[in-house]
Parts: structure tokens; sequence; C-alpha cells
């Protein structure tokens, strides 16, 4: 009866130190993020995001190591159970220090991010950092990911598991020459990222004309660019388009662009006048950045003569609200002050021929 005794006081003594062990992780992980969370809120940006990528690895850290610390105190556990059990907590433990390592990479990614602003005017800068992110990202985490399934295979002692390793690995080199071919557009688009990241071709938030399509980069991932047209829809492009086609990027060095408003008018309207008027409606308007205003005859035909109306802004959805209201405007001014100076078609009758001029045709008399 002692020795049963001895032996529920042993299970009742690492139990109660195993709950102690539990509650004080969880006060540590409490207290801790809770200071993190109040300073996150004190700054005026978003936070670095500790909390939402850091919190729940870290939990289950503290978890883990309270598990690991009180196995040995459990009485009478036979060996090989304490040695499966030992084997699990430390491969949840490698897999947990592995998520907390991804997280890591989201907060310093946050940390250096929130001092690039995509919403400011010329962000050419943050559209660079932005998107180098992005893809080094991705690479950073396969990279800790193969890191940590090599962990796993190292908690193992058995040296058979290494065996049948080596033989997964060769069997591995053998099928990637044959999975090359099958991968090739795969390989392509990976290679591509490398060369978008480092070449900068294209960036996060640039403005791109691509198959025809006006629209901004919205994500850049490992296998494909995603477009935000105009009009909401998402155009999906391999990445390996951007390195083996030309497109348009309105955005590359600058996001100042220069854009036209055309007006067909005829020969009788006075150039200057329109000209004046055109400067009248730019200058104000608080679309121009204050470079380029003005109105050119770029082209004659029999019938009209072509306006060109060059104005430039800070960004292309600016100018194209400004072209618009050039359109309107001009319109308008020519409505109310030249309203026969638009394209007219002109037409010349011939008179009559005299019925004396008008030849006879012989016939025969019947």
């Amino acid at each position: 009866m002692t020795e049963n005794f001895h032996f529920r006081h042993g299970w009742f003594f690492a139990i109660f130190l195993f709950c102690g062990a539990i509650v004080l992780a969880n006060v540590v992980h409490y207290i801790l993020f809770r200071v993190i969370r109040r300073k996150e809120a004190e700054t005026t940006q978003s936070g670095w995001g500790v909390q939402k990528y850091l919190g729940r690895p870290a939990r289950t850290i503290f978890l883990l190591t309270v598990a690991l610390s009180v196995l040995p105190v459990v009485p009478e556990l036979p060996t090989q159970y304490e040695d499966l059990i030992r084997q699990i907590l430390i491969m949840a433990m490698v897999a947990a220090l592995g998520w907390f390592a991804i997280g890591c990479i989201y907060v310093f990614q946050n940390a250096i991010l929130r001092r690039y602003d995509l919403k400011a005017d010329n962000n050419v800068q943050a559209r660079r950092v932005h998107t180098q992110f992005q893809l080094f990202r991705r690479m950073l985490i396969t990279f800790i990911v193969i890191i940590d399934i090599g962990a796993l295979l190292w908690t193992f002692n058995d040296p058979r598991i290494w065996h049948y390793g080596s033989g997964l690995l060769a069997s591995a080199g053998i099928a990637s020459l044959i999975l090359a071919t099958a991968a090739k557009s795969t390989a392509a688009n990976f290679l591509a990222g490398l060369q978008i990241a480092l070449t900068e071709p294209l960036r996060i938030d640039d403005v791109v004309v691509v198959q025809g399509e006006w629209g901004r980069v919205e994500e850049i991932n490992s296998a494909y660019v995603v477009i935000r047209i105009w009009d909401l829809r998402r155009l999906i492009v391999p990445l390996s388009y951007f390195i083996e086609n030309s497109f348009q990027n309105w955005t590359r060095e600058s996001s100042d662009i220069m854009g036209t408003a055309f007006l067909y008018v005829d020969y009788s309207i006075p150039v200057d006048a329109l000209r004046q008027q055109l400067n009248a409606i730019v200058h104000p308007n608080p679309l121009w950045n204050k470079l380029v205003c003005g109105l050119q005859v770029t082209n004659l035909t029999d019938r009209t003569m072509e306006l060109r109306c060059l104005m430039s802004s800070r960004n292309s959805s600016e100018n194209f609200d400004l072209r618009c209201i050039v359109r309107e405007e001009m319109t308008k001014f020519i409505q109310q002050n030249y309203p026969d100076a638009f394209p007219t078609t002109r037409f010349a009758s011939r008179p009559d021929p005299q019925p004396d001029s008008i030849p006879q045709t012989p016939f025969a008399a019947s």
C-alpha cells in the first residue's frame, strides 16, 4: 500500500508540476506580448505584426519547452514510451522553431516596408523595395522549410533513417532529371522572378500595359503576376512573359506622365485663342503638375485641322481625368465662341448643261 501511495504521489507531483509549468508559460507569454501590443498601439503607423506572426509559434514553443522539462519527472515511465514521447516533442519543437523563424521573416518585412509608403506621389523607391522583399521573402521561407525538414531528420538517432534518406536523395537526383522537362515552365518562372527582383523591369504598384490592357501590378509571386485592370478585373500573367516579351511600364522611373487630347476643327478657327483657353483650363487645375501644357497643330487633312493638347500630371490616373476635362472644356469653348469651326463637309454644285449643247445621237429613219 505504501508503494502504491508513493506511485500515486509521484504521478500527482508530475501532473502538478506540468500544470504549474503550463500556467507559468502562459503567464510569461501573456505579459510579454501584452507589452508588445501596447508598444505597437503607441506608434502612429501600423505595428510590425509581432502578435500576428509570432504569438502562436511562441506559445507553442513555451508549452513544448514545459513538456520537455517535465518529462524526466514522470515516475516509472517505460523507457520505450519515454523515448517515443521525447522524440515526438523534439520534432514538434523543431517544427515550431521553423514556424517561429518564418514569422520572424514577416515581422522583419513589416519593419522594413513600413518606411516605404506605396501611396506617396513619387513612390519609385517604395515600389522597388516592396517588390524585392515580396520575392526574397518567398525564397527565404522555402530555404527555412528545407532546413527545418533536415533538422527533423537529424532528430532521429537511428542510422537506418539516414541510409534511407541517402537512397531517397539519390532517387530524387534521378527524378529531378525526369521532372526537369515537365517543370520547365516552373523553373523558367522561378528564374524570371530572380531576374525581376534584380533588374526591376516592373514593381509592385507599377502602371503597365500588357496585351492591350491598362492596369496596376497588384501582386508578384513565384509563378505569376496579378495586374488589377482599371475596371477591377484581374489579369494573370506568368513571370516569364515579362522577360520574353515587350510591355509598357508607365512608372519605370517616375510616376509623372504626359497625356494628349486631340481636337479636329475647321481651318477657320484661330489657334492662338484655343491655346490661351487651354492654359486657362489646365493651369488652375489641381490635377496638373505644373510641368507641361501646350497646344500644337499636328496634322492637316483635306477637311480638318488636327490640334493636340498636351498636358502632364503626377500619375496616369490623374492625367486621364485631366484629359477628359480638357476635351469637355475645349469643346464647350468652341461651341460657344466658334460654332462654325467644327469639321464640315462642303459640296459644290455644277450648273445644268443647256439643251443646245447636248449632242444629238444619230439614228436611222424607220
